[in-house]
């Protein structure tokens, strides 16, 4: 039977309407601001909901979230977006990356990134936190955090060089193991395909990562766009596919909330992996399928 997984990415589920201005004191006040004018609108909860209801219906094996929960990384924010959380599942069926949004400003970890903490730990949690492992049946998932706060007008990202360093380690022995793996993180890991100010700046190294430690699937989100893209490496074509905003309404041009659906199954010659985009749909106030690919990864 196929294993089955989900990816959604930048839901922005919180609200912002109880914040002190003591809070805005800093880069979060042009959040703030983006979130009064135009956010608060595009970003809605009854689409969440749908969403909600349509992950409830077809319940995937694992959920991989690519972050940005929040608008501006409160403390708040980080408890209600905790509380979203375990409505999706336990912790153990929903693997997290943060977002930038989600480090906006540099906060202690007590207040905001530890009421997450095990939705964004491996299997056998210890430091460093990333990169991240999750296996699950014959599918190892590895999470690569991008969140490091920014100056104002920013929002690129970072891995670092320890993530890095631990990356193709993690990769090779999940590849020993035989097992199908999938890279997510928040921001686009491919050089050159983001603005200047939104790009993840380390791209090139963790691109040439891949390219020579190899994957069978990348996830991100950030860009609030749906796209595939492939990247070659030494063990063939890897597949590189961005979500929209789970929560989006489509205003002016943008893309309308969508998430995805996968099947991996093993073949005599590398996986086939079946991809399900679905979408929302205003009209019945729900998501429905409005795409399907299949495509076959050969391995050595």
């Amino acid at each position: 039977m196929p294993e089955q997984f989900a990816h959604i990415s930048d839901p922005h589920l919180t609200h912002l309407h109880d914040v002190g201005v003591a809070q805005l004191l800093n880069k979060r006040l042009l959040g703030y601001l983006s979130w009064r004018r135009r956010r608060r609108h595009e970003h809605r909860p009854e689409v969440l909901e749908a969403l909600s209801r349509d992950l409830a219906a077809h319940p995937p094996g694992q959920l991989v979230v690519t972050g940005d929960l929040t608008h501006i990384g409160l403390p708040q924010e980080f408890s209600q977006a905790r509380s979203w959380l375990q409505q999706l599942g336990d912790a153990r069926q929903v693997a997290l990356v943060p977002g930038n949004h989600d480090a906006c400003v540099k906060a202690p970890w007590q207040d905001t990134f530890e009421l997450w903490a095990d939705y964004l730990a491996s299997d056998a949690p210890e430091p460093p936190l990333f990169p991240s492992l999750r296996v699950r049946g014959s599918i190892a998932f590895i999470g690569l955090s991008s969140a490091c706060p920014t100056p104002p007008f920013m929002a690129t990202g970072a891995v670092g060089k320890e993530q890095l360093q631990r990356l193709p380690h993690l990769l090779e022995a999940t590849r020993d193991q035989g097992l199908f793996r999938v890279v997510f993180i928040h921001h686009s890991p491919l050089a050159g395909t983001e603005k200047w100010r939104k790009r993840l700046t380390d791209a090139p190294a963790l691109q040439a990562i891949i390219e020579s430690g190899g994957a069978e699937l990348v996830l991100h989100g950030h860009g609030h766009r749906a796209h595939r893209r492939e990247l070659e490496t030494r063990q063939g074509m890897v597949p590189v596919v961005a979500v929209p905003s789970a929560s989006a309404m489509g205003l002016h041009g943008a893309d309308i909330a969508h998430y995805n659906r996968y099947a991996v199954s093993r073949t005599a010659s590398g996986w086939t992996l079946d991809l399900e985009c679905r979408g929302y749909d205003p009209a019945v106030d729900g998501f429905v399928t409005d795409d399907r690919q299949s495509l076959q990864l050969r391995r050595d």
